[in-house]
């Protein structure tokens, strides 16, 4: 990743919404009712989006010399002193073990959930890997954030925005990203951060400092985010470069840092099936994912479909080794949906496969060519046998009703191999294939197959064609759901039909075979 080639565009003040008006003159109330002597901020992402001329509903206060909890008391005693309703707030506890220093409270205001916490200094008792916490200045809080880019505060007193790292301005213009601190000191003060600063990094195409990208990627480093950061907060912000808008320069940089199975972690008794250069090729899955993506439209993806099918490409690789359910499994129950997550991405996995069986025959000229089934015993296109099988393939998974797009496109990627050396032409025939797929499923009535109600049950067939519950049962339930995907317009009475007819030819065929 290169240089930004123009500087971004920052504004040189920030312009407050009639609600973030609202919100601060309540606060400086509270601050002169009580005569309280305390400076309010707003920290770090609100005054980066603001100056970048982008919406923020995160708003961090920082309180210089009094804890969030104790402000937010005075807050709710100011509100019922001027005949207002308390509002309810909840804390947000220290966990030093998992480097999480500060307790934060959180309040709604005016219908926005703010958080209160207060500017820190730190120093280290011998023999501890704790910070003893103190009561800060803001320049010294600033020095403690992440990023330069993140170390900017907002004076509600005054209405200015404060610098004072001195390059926190100069980097949101120039688009670099780089910590206030030297890169490994801040990073092992919290070992996140270097999942953050690639998370900023690929949101806002920023380039990421060469000392910075020395330090994430250095052992002692690599060490801290698997000893001091728990799991679900690794899982929580690849969820969000997966779900961000470029999900590609994230993976691309975490695979440069060497961090891909540091945060993507194997079980230990499969690290050894792991084959060379297998990091590389789950990025270039989900680039080419991406880049299809774009090509065929994101209006029918809703978020979380966008995410499972680039999780999907991403672990694609995977899908070849041995226990890659397992090893799948494991990294994706680690994310912050959990198991849902990895069960889903399994499934795509599994879908793919199966439709890339008929990916062919939904592909032919030959669509209404007449042929014999052997389990209808009648006449049938070539299309009513598509309706068939992809019918039972999408119910055969009821999570797929929602998924079955994301599973075309991941079919389609794995028919095209790993080369996507000339992408252009791919993403043209990949772009074509899933729009030809997509208007046959639709056109088949195959889209929405999860609300297709059941022409016959059990008791239906033990009726008409006098069985007794058992083997022959299940299987002529199966074969009128096949007749019922075969004729989709067909009704009961013509199913039944057929049934006594079928059923009468096919103990006619027993027969005669029993004679041979």
């Amino acid at each position: 990743m290169g240089s930004l080639t123009e500087p971004v565009q920052v504004k040189e003040k920030i312009d407050l919404a009639e609600k973030e008006k609202q919100i601060f003159d309540l606060l400086l109330a509270v601050v002169r009712h009580f005569n309280l002597k305390t400076t309010l901020r707003v920290a770090g992402g609100w005054v980066r989006d603001k100056l970048l001329g982008q919406e923020c509903h995160d708003v961090d206060i920082a309180l210089d010399n009094m804890l969030g909890r104790e402000f937010c008391e005075k807050v709710n005693e100011y509100l019922l002193i001027t005949g207002e309703e308390k509002q309810k707030r909840y804390s947000i506890h220290r966990n030093p073990d998992q480097s999480k220093h500060l307790e934060t409270e959180n309040m709604s205001l005016f219908g926005e959930q703010i958080d209160f916490v207060n500017l820190r200094s730190e120093n280290y008792s011998e023999n501890s890997r704790f910070p003893i916490m103190k009561f800060g200045g803001a320049e010294e809080d600033a020095y403690r954030r992440d990023l330069t880019i993140n170390s900017l505060f907002y004076n509600i007193h005054s209405k200015s925005v404060e610098d004072f790292t001195g390059r926190g301005l100069a980097d949101l213009k120039f688009g670099k990203i780089v910590t206030p601190l030297p890169p490994k000191y801040t990073f092992l003060d919290d070992p996140l951060r270097v999942l953050r600063a690639i998370r900023f990094g690929a949101k806002f195409g920023f380039v990421l400092d060469e000392e910075l990208k020395k330090a994430a990627a250095s052992d002692e480093v690599k060490a801290a985010i698997v000893g001091k950061v728990s799991r679900e907060r690794i899982g929580k912000e690849i969820d969000l470069m997966i779900s961000g808008n470029d999900p590609v320069r994230a993976m691309i940089y975490i695979c440069d840092l060497q961090l891909f199975w540091v945060v993507f972690s194997v079980p230990r008794e499969f690290e050894h099936i792991i084959f060379e250069g297998c990091n590389r090729l789950c990025v270039h899955y989900v680039s080419a994912a991406w880049s299809l993506l774009q090509v065929v439209g994101f209006e029918t993806f809703h978020e979380e479909q966008r995410k499972l099918y680039l999780f999907g490409a991403l672990f694609l690789p995977l899908g070849e080794l041995q226990c890659a359910n397992r090893i799948v499994g494991h990294i994706l129950r680690n994310s912050p949906k959990g198991a849902k997550d990895a069960n889903n991405v399994i499934r795509l996995h599994k879908a793919s496969e199966k439709i890339l069986s008929v990916i062919p025959s939904m592909t032919s000229d030959n669509i209404e060519h007449v042929l014999e089934d052997s389990e209808l015993l009648v006449s049938v296109t070539s299309r009513q046998l598509i309706r068939v099988e992809l019918g039972f393939l999408l119910l055969e998974d009821r999570e797929l009703e929602s998924l079955w797009r994301a599973t075309l496109l991941i079919s389609i990627l794995i028919s095209s191999g790993t080369d996507y050396s000339h992408m252009e032409s791919f993403l043209k025939t990949g772009g074509e294939l899933y729009r030809r797929i997509e208007n046959t499923i639709v056109d088949l009535g195959l889209d929405n197959v999860w609300k297709m109600e059941k022409l016959v049950d059990g008791n239906v067939i033990m009726s008409t064609l006098q069985l007794k519950q058992g083997p022959r049962v299940r299987e002529w339930k199966r074969r009128s759901l096949r007749w019922q995907l075969a004729h989709r317009y067909g009704t009961l009475e013509e199913c039944l039909d057929w049934m006594k007819s079928a059923n009468i030819e096919n103990e006619k065929r027993k027969h005669d075979q029993s004679r041979i």
